[in-house]
């Protein structure tokens, strides 16, 4: 195909496809989706190798959220039976974290529900990215706490966070339809606030919510503006007790399109599959490899993913290779001077001049994408679709908060 040629050559030159060629791509068929992971792969390896970061999710505090994300299982008025504590001490979350480290994982990525952490909070996980800091060499922290205010990225910074997550989740013109307790632009600015404190961005989006291929282009391009060094790309994962939970709108094939594009359009950026690989990719999440190089390690923040073992097998039967702590992420153009995670120094998901916990990993201080059919959260939901695998959304009950090993 013309389109994909064409695709492959703008990603290795980091040139930023059109947006009628980014919306091509979601509108292929699934007869030609081999071709679409082929292309995007070669993107990807040129940039990435066959190299799979692998990260771990560190639930700080649980439920009992002030915010009304649509999604979200611990928004408030969420009726999902997930877990529910304050915030863990430093050495609970060092000894959580630490299950994920032994398991390969690169990242830790520390997350806890809210609007926004207070100073308090920012003392609380300061003292925590010590604890797992001391204990653990090379270890890369990213925090996901919600909006940030003035002062509390350098803070962080300080503490020695390497990177912040927070999502803009969805298109700027329907955001409102998903969440009304904050607005596109908060998250926008929380996002800038942690770049110019020196943190390596991450920011993302989450995609099946009945969102139009038009909603998906505009959040990708936007994320690209804004020029994070990781995008996680979440799938919605239908909690029973949130008004979207009669939302099954992927198949494996959509959600290899989303990713396809998600690496045509921020070619040399970390691509990491997040939230709802398991209940959307299914048996084709091996394929997602040639197109993403990072996925999470394990459960997530309310529910369970793969086991860490069978994560580990998918990517070496894949003939991937984890990547270790000693090596780079990023490109050598986006990587900074230490030579730690990244910065974002030099034009990042392409370039601002020539053109978010994490991670929602199904939900928490901010992610999933939303739209058109999403509505508020007097919304009505629709019947699930007769095919719907509720079957494959568990409720995390080990790990963090519990008395039960984690899943690493």
């Amino acid at each position: 195909m013309d389109l994909l040629n064409t695709l492959v050559e703008k990603g290795l030159r980091r040139e930023l496809p059109s947006r009628d060629e980014a919306l091509a791509v979601l509108a292929t068929s699934d007869d030609d989706m081999l071709d679409v992971v082929a292309a995007a792969g070669k993107v990807r390896r040129h940039w990435f190798g066959r190299r799979v970061k692998l990260n771990y999710l560190v639930n700080l505090k649980s439920g009992l959220c002030p915010e009304d994300c649509s999604y979200c299982s611990q928004r408030l008025g969420s009726t999902a039976g997930i877990l529910k504590y304050s915030w863990l001490k430093p050495d609970e979350a060092s000894r959580a974290a630490a299950a994920g480290l032994a398991g390969g994982a690169k990242r830790v990525c520390l997350v806890a529900s809210g609007r926004g952490p207070t100073d308090r909070d920012v003392d609380r996980v300061s003292d925590t990215i010590k604890a797992i800091k001391d204990q653990n060499e090379n270890v890369e922290v990213c925090a996901c706490l919600g909006l940030l205010s003035d002062g509390q990225a350098e803070r962080l910074r300080e503490a020695g966070a390497d990177a912040y997550n927070h999502n803009l989740n969805t298109s700027e013109g329907t955001y409102g339809e998903i969440t009304t307790t904050h607005t596109y632009a908060d998250r926008v600015d929380t996002v800038q606030k942690a770049h110019a404190a020196g943190l390596s961005a991450c920011s993302g989006l989450i995609a099946g919510m009945g969102e139009s291929d038009e909603d998906l282009v505009d959040v990708v391009y936007a994320l690209r503006e804004l020029d994070p060094d990781s995008v996680p790309v979440n799938f919605l994962i239908p909690f029973e007790g949130t008004p979207l939970a009669k939302e099954w709108n992927l198949t494996p094939q959509r959600c290899l399109r989303i990713l396809a594009m998600v690496r045509f359009v921020c070619p040399d950026v970390e691509v990491r599959i997040a939230g709802g690989r398991e209940v959307h990719l299914r048996t084709l999440q091996p394929l997602a490899l040639n197109l993403a190089n990072s996925i999470f390690l394990g459960d997530y923040l309310t529910s369970e993913g793969q086991a860490g073992k069978a994560d580990l097998e998918m990517i070496a039967d894949a003939g991937f290779e984890v990547e270790n702590a000693g090596e780079v992420t990023l490109p050598e153009h986006r990587a900074s001077a230490a030579g730690g995670c990244g910065s974002h120094t030099e034009a990042g998901c392409g370039s601002h001049g020539g053109s978010g916990c994490g991670s929602h990993a199904e939900a928490g201080c901010g992610s999933q994408e939303g739209a058109g059919v999403c509505g508020s959260a007097a919304a009505v939901p629709a019947e699930a679709p007769a095919d719907a695998r509720t079957d494959l959304v568990s409720v995390r009950r080990r790990g963090a908060g519990t008395d039960l090993a984690p899943n690493a």
